[in-house]
């Protein structure tokens, strides 16, 4: 839509209004200076006859009283006078004009005086003062009948600085009081003058608007032309507004945001969605260029890109990572075009943005659920296995560190492979815990038992600038949980501290106490760096990490939140950056009655008896025989299931007891007990796996379990039991 441009004819009255509108302006600006300066005249005479009636006379008063105060009757003669006749009418007469000297001083300073007259009242100050200073001196010696003589000779103060300030004083008085004299009566000349020229101005004023009456009435005529025309454009420029009324309507209530730049990138406009979804202003991001959304996730490279792509006129398009005003973030979909000018020049950028922020979140939990899955799957596939593995390193280390010297290089080393192997088969845990994969086994644990085997576990494994510190509490504290993922809490805690301690020294410490409501807490506290509170805010979630690429798997805080929600607990944290981090678990207490650890004997039990050993896997398979044969007893050992069945099959009665794997190929560890069980009731069976079972349904009474990676001391100890027909409670049995 165009706009019709308006056609003046030039004419003879436009010319003369424009010769009578210069005539007015000259004398209306002609008659405002001569009002304005008339005004400041008469002002200025105001100012002088205020400034000498408000300050000069003021002055004047203020220094005839200091002139009382330094003069006959004053300070310095009544000081005089007591220190010569010891009349204490004088001191009071002294202390009394002191007073009234300060008074007057700080009345003086009211007023705003002069440097000069600052520095001359400084100087009669000072003088005062020493006087003042002097008092308790004189008072003194009055008391103790000083001779006047001694005494002036005590307290002599030389005053001539002040008298002379004093002079000075009144010369600045009397030279501010001729100043201002002069000044209204120079004020009161310059009135005089502009009163004549005000009245010919006055005179030209009338002829002026003689004038402009007779032009006004000609230039009716024309103006009447004129206002036809200018509606016609006016109807033009109403119906462009709406238009463009009606497009600011659509681009403010737009569901995407929409930000105006120049070509240099400095922002020229932003709508209302923008305000919304960052929480800047446009009063607060005019003239900025968009950097302050940027969250680090693009390169310098692909900004540089973008840049150079609106230069050659191209659009671009992609995703965004932009931060708020209050530093959270939002995913953007954007949209970057340059706008051309009617040369085809770009002349501003314009950036389209969609707030897409839900739906990648709602794509980002379906990873992280598919991630889950994956870890899930790959930990029941991975368990088996590597339990497998690490059974043979823990028996083959413990069978080594019974022939190593004590205290040696090489028993050292053998602690170093056990203790790695003992952190594998945690993280093995850790990941089956965390994919479900592993039910857990509820009964009371005495938490100190926990607490002090993790002491001992770690302390072969921390840096040795690190202390652990744990002392044991009296009172029993039993908790109602899972052994084994209690030890992983404190495990995951303690290996937490250390690896924030890093390779410096420092300290972690582990207490038990008593906590509201029947519980008990369980505190891990290090002295490490401490976190900050962006890292709190993400501590507890699964794969956060702060660790380089390959330290940490980001499994083990999110496994203890896990374990300490399953047990009924809670976990609180307090850290600051530069002051370490503190983990307190509570935990609901249950009964001290039976606890099911067994109790760890001095020696291993040995015996003669004949064993039958199955496991496909041949490394533990050897493993297990020569722990075995080393304590004593006969074994038979089988890697295929069907072929030790076969052979038990053959002499029944020839073996004492049964170790068997449950997950085997050919034939499972339950097949195989349940067929024993058919060919003789009474053979006794003990179950080494790497899988924990759920429910064990076999014929004659439930065979006992124990977990790979098995402790050699604890298999030990359940073959004897196994044996002799004693009771094994099925609580934690590989650790």
């Amino acid at each position: 839509m165009s706009v019709r441009p308006s056609r003046l004819r030039p004419s003879r009255p436009n010319w003369i209004a424009a010769q009578a509108l210069a005539l007015i302006c000259i004398t209306v600006t002609l008659g405002l200076i001569l009002g304005l300066q008339t005004r400041a005249q008469f002002g200025e005479i105001d100012l002088s006859q205020r400034a000498y009636a408000e300050e000069t006379a003021a002055k004047g008063a203020l220094i005839s009283d200091l002139r009382d105060t330094l003069g006959y009757g004053g300070v310095i003669h009544n000081f005089k006078n007591f220190v010569l006749r010891q009349d204490v009418v004088y001191l009071l007469e002294t202390e009394e004009q002191i007073a009234r000297f300060r008074e007057t001083i700080d009345r003086y300073l009211d007023l705003v005086p002069t440097p000069q007259e600052r520095a001359a009242l400084d100087e009669i100050a000072a003088a005062i003062t020493t006087y003042e200073g002097m008092l308790p001196l004189a008072i003194a010696a009055a008391e103790q009948d000083w001779s006047p003589a001694r005494t002036d000779a005590a307290v002599r103060v030389d005053d001539a600085g002040a008298l002379a300030a004093l002079a000075e004083l009144e010369r600045l008085w009397r030279a501010a009081r001729g100043a201002n004299t002069e000044r209204v009566a120079k004020a009161v000349e310059q009135g005089r003058t502009l009163i004549w020229v005000g009245f010919l101005a006055l005179g030209a004023l009338v002829l002026a608007a003689l004038i402009i009456g007779y032009l006004l009435r000609l230039l009716h005529r024309d103006l009447r032309q004129t206002l036809v025309r200018l509606n016609g454009e006016l109807d033009d420029r109403r119906a462009l507004e709406q238009a463009q009324s009606r497009l600011a309507t659509i681009v403010e209530q737009a569901p995407t945001t929409i930000l105006l730049t120049d070509t240099s990138g400095r922002i020229e406009y932003a709508n209302a969605k923008f305000e919304a979804l960052t929480g800047w202003s446009r009063a607060e991001i005019a003239g900025q260029t968009p950097a302050f959304l940027q969250s680090g996730d693009t390169s310098a490279a692909g900004y540089s890109e973008i840049r150079a792509r609106l230069a050659r006129g191209e659009i671009w398009r992609g995703v965004f990572r932009n931060l708020r005003k209050d530093g959270s973030s939002y995913w953007a979909e954007t949209t970057i075009l340059p706008l051309l000018g009617p040369d085809g020049a770009v002349r501003n950028f314009a950036g389209l943005g969609e707030d897409i922020t839900e739906a990648r979140k709602a794509r980002d939990q379906v990873v992280r659920a598919q991630k889950l899955e994956a870890v899930g799957q790959l930990a029941g596939g991975v368990a088996h296995d590597f339990n497998n593995i690490l059974t043979t390193v823990i028996a083959s280390a413990y069978l080594a560190s019974l022939d190593a010297p004590e205290g040696s290089d090489i028993a050292h080393e053998i602690a170093q492979i056990d203790v790695a192997a003992r952190r594998a088969q945690s993280l093995v845990r850790e990941l089956l815990t965390f994919a479900r994969r592993e039910p857990a086994r509820r009964q009371a644990v005495v938490l100190a038992e926990i607490v002090t085997e993790v002491v001992a576990l770690m302390g072969a494994a921390i840096p040795p600038l690190i202390e652990l510190r744990f002392d044991p509490p009296e009172r029993r504290f039993t908790v109602l949980g899972d052994a084994t993922h209690i030890h992983q809490i404190v495990m995951n805690l303690c290996r937490n501290a250390t690896e924030a301690i890093g390779a410096g020294s420092g300290v972690i410490e582990i207490t038990l106490a008593a906590a509201p409501d029947d519980q008990v807490r369980l505190s891990v506290r290090d002295d490490g760096p401490g976190m900050s509170q962006d890292t709190l805010c993400h501590l507890f979630e699964p794969f956060f990490t702060t660790k380089a690429v390959g330290k940490g798997s980001g499994l083990g805080l999110s496994v203890v939140f896990t374990l300490v929600e399953e047990m009924g607990g809670r976990i609180d944290v307090s850290s600051e950056i530069g002051a370490g981090a503190r983990f307190d678990i509570d935990l609901p207490l249950t009964g001290d009655a039976a606890v099911g650890a067994d109790a760890a004997e001095p020696e291993l039990p040995r015996g003669s008896e004949r064993v039958l050993l199955i496991d496909d896997e041949a490394e533990v398979a050897g493993s297990f025989r020569r722990l075995l044969l080393r304590l004593g007893y006969r074994v038979d050992a089988y890697t295929a299931p069907r072929q030790a069945l076969d052979r038990f099959r053959r002499d029944p009665a020839a073996y004492d007891l049964v170790v068997t794997d449950l997950v085997m190929p050919d034939l499972s560890g339950l097949e195989l007990a349940a067929s024993l069980r058919e060919v003789r009731a009474d053979v006794p069976i003990l179950f080494v796996t790497a899988f924990r079972p759920g429910e064990i349904a076999i014929p004659g009474p439930v065979p006992e379990t124990l977990e790979k990676p098995v402790n050699p001391n604890r298999f030990a100890h359940h073959i004897r039991k196994a044996l002799d027909g004693e009771h094994i409670s099925t609580h934690r049995e590989n650790w």
